[in-house]
């Protein structure tokens, strides 16, 4: 049995936190996630199940991807670490229990390991990690061991002596452990048990490098690459459950719900595939006999078929899709008839094989088969093809429902005054169109100016009726940018920065109101950035959401002209891809590539993109394209 199955992890969030200001210490957000989500990521390699104990905003915590439980203290009022440790135990489904607090994002990785190995060398009900400080106040004296008692692996069987332990009255995590047999563990990285306790140390380690195991890149290690931030979209999101079922011709671009089923084969019966002679494949020549003469002894229509089975000798003349008569299994197209003569057919050696030209029974479709499956948008070809199985009612899910807006003081709606120093809004026109072409219920929320109240009264105002929610602006890093704060109390967040270029501010989480939620995807403001997010990570989850197969329409195709290109970032840039006098697939850039060059898209024809590890392309080389046609 492997260590990790052994383990539960708790991680310790019960704390009141009012250093923090409004906001749950674990919530805070921190280079690209929440704090709480950082101790996630590190404790979750080690443990079967991850618990969090938190004394309030419990539906927040338990959005973060990977949490298993969320629960609060059984003795209630915060009694502090060992309360919270109390009911870690209780819900402890293993045989140890390892806990973390939701203010140390760089625990290590090797804790629950290192801490294990102690507890077997010593027989010991608990291992807890140390590391060796030294004092600030006296940079000459000898360092000092510093035990962290919330950073600790101990026996699930210990909690009746921690609920005697309580019942005293006493608290104090390190005198509960002094009585149980303990280990101790020394860490030399004593940066990997720092705690982040107030906004000041929270900002200063935001600027700070992550540890080199942090997702990023080079020149920001806190920016999330992109594929891993696609897995978890891809991972939390889920299909609605709503269905509901229309008339065919109502069905059209809506996602369907459920397999049609064919009822019939398809085709219904043998038919010809032209018009011709139906035979018997026993009177066609052998090879090296002289032709054969058949003679027609009368005409088979689609819709009106010829019930006599010909005899030796015999055919029937047969048009495109009549029933193939009685005894026949072969038809001769009439242009290959080596002679017409009244009722006489002449036929060659070699012109038909036996068998050719006809259509099977269920060779399309059998009956009790798949016609179409569930998850795909229904195109006008797939109308066709349920009206010919004779169904004219069909199961669909419900239009996925989406409310925009944009955020920022500067923006102006059309037909507004342009004073100086304000632009108009493009976004929420071209997140329309994106919108709209997908088949999703929009509502425009219109543009939320920069105060914190405005957005989290818009945010509660969109939860009520949108199962998913798109923000333009108010991502980045900026002083005026709230949304950040705002989602710290009203939902969860698993990133707010990737690896990538446009789009390099984008949040993803879940907002929850007053028992309604929507998911939330933060896209930047620049106008080109808003759109190539969409493409890339809010398509493919609404997509999901629909119910609806994701693909996207790719292909390779030989650039003109070199594309510099930074390893560390995913790139997409603008292109129109066209073909080169070899017949080859070609693609050039559209020119300046700056994310607020909204022309740039207008030109376009498809996104080239260059991935993660990609450096500089050379003229000529193959590169990865996105076709608009498909994606817009």
């Amino acid at each position: 049995m492997s260590l990790k199955s052994k383990v539960t992890g708790l991680i310790l969030a019960g704390g009141r936190g009012t250093r923090m200001g409004r906001v749950d210490k674990g919530l805070q957000p921190f280079q690209g996630a929440t704090l709480a989500a950082h101790v996630l990521r590190r404790l979750a390699p080690q443990a079967a199940a991850v618990v969090v104990n938190a004394n309030r905003n419990l539906p927040q915590y338990q959005a973060l991807a990977g949490v298993a439980a969320v629960v609060p203290d059984a003795m209630g009022g915060y009694e502090g670490p060992l309360a919270g440790l109390q009911t870690g135990l209780q819900h402890c489904a293993t045989e140890l229990l390892l806990t973390a607090p939701c203010d140390s994002p760089f625990l290590p990785l090797d804790l629950a390991e290192r801490l294990y190995a102690a507890m077997q060398a010593e027989g010991a009900d608990l291992a807890v990690a140390v590391t060796m400080e030294s004092d600030e106040q006296d940079p000459a004296a000898a360092p000092y061991r510093q035990p962290h008692p919330v950073f600790s692996l101990l026996k699930a069987d210990v909690l009746p002596q921690l609920d005697a332990y309580l019942a005293t009255g006493a608290r104090r995590m390190e005198g509960f452990f002094k009585t149980l047999r303990m280990a101790e563990v020394l860490f030399d990285d004593a940066d990997a048990f720092r705690n982040i306790n107030t906004l000041q140390e929270l900002q200063r380690h935001e600027r700070e490098q992550t540890p080199a195991s942090a997702p990023g890149f080079g020149g920001d290690p806190a920016a999330l690459h992109v594929a891993e931030a696609q897995r978890l979209i891809r991972e939390r999101v889920a299909p609605i459950a709503a269905i509901e079922r229309l008339p065919l011709r109502a069905a059209l671009d809506r996602v369907l719900a459920e397999d049609i089923i064919s009822p019939i084969n398809v085709p219904a019966y043998d038919n010809s595939a032209m018009d011709g002679y139906a035979l018997r494949g026993a009177d066609l020549p052998a090879e090296g006999a002289a032709p054969v003469v058949l003679k027609t002894i009368g005409i088979a229509y689609a819709g009106r078929p010829f019930a006599h089975a010909p005899k030796v000798g015999e055919c029937v003349r047969i048009m495109t899709g009549a029933a193939i008569p009685p005894g026949c299994d072969s038809v001769i197209p009439q242009e290959l008839a080596a002679a017409i003569d009244g009722d006489q057919v002449t036929i060659a050696h070699g012109a038909i094989r036996s068998g050719a030209n006809l259509r099977r029974a269920g060779e399309d479709l059998k009956a009790g088969g798949i016609a179409i499956a569930q998850g795909k948008i229904i195109r006008p070809a797939d109308l066709g093809l349920v009206a010919s199985l004779g169904i004219a009612e069909v199961a669909v899910r419900r239009k996925l429902r989406v409310a925009f807006f944009s955020t920022g003081d500067e923006l102006r709606s059309l037909g507004e005054c342009l004073d100086d120093g304000c632009v108009y809004d493009s976004n929420r026109y071209t997140l329309y169109g994106m919108l709209t072409r997908l088949g999703c219920e929009v509502t425009d929320m219109g543009i939320v100016r920069d105060d914190p109240a405005a957005l989290e009264a818009a945010l509660r105002d969109a939860c009520k009726n949108a199962d998913a929610i798109i923000t333009s602006g108010g991502v980045s890093e900026g002083a005026a940018d709230y949304t950040r704060e705002i989602m710290a109390v009203l939902g969860d967040v698993d990133f707010w920065k990737l690896a990538m270029r446009p789009g390099r501010p984008l949040a993803f989480g879940k907002v929850q109101s007053d028992g309604d939620s929507a998911w939330l995807f933060g896209l930047p403001g620049n106008p080109v950035a808003v759109m190539v997010s969409f493409y890339m990570f809010a398509r493919p989850a609404l997509l999901r959401m629909m119910g609806a197969q994701v693909t996207q329409p790719a292909m390779q195709a030989r650039a003109t002209e070199a594309i510099r290109k930074r390893p560390g970032r995913t790139e997409y840039q603008r292109g129109i891809v066209g073909t080169g006098a070899n017949g080859e697939a070609q693609v050039r850039l559209t020119g300046a590539q700056g994310s607020g060059i909204l022309s740039s898209m207008t030109e376009a024809n498809c996104i080239v993109v260059l991935h993660h590890e990609q450096a500089n392309v050379a003229a000529g080389q193959l590169v990865d394209v996105l076709l608009f046609d498909g994606l817009v």
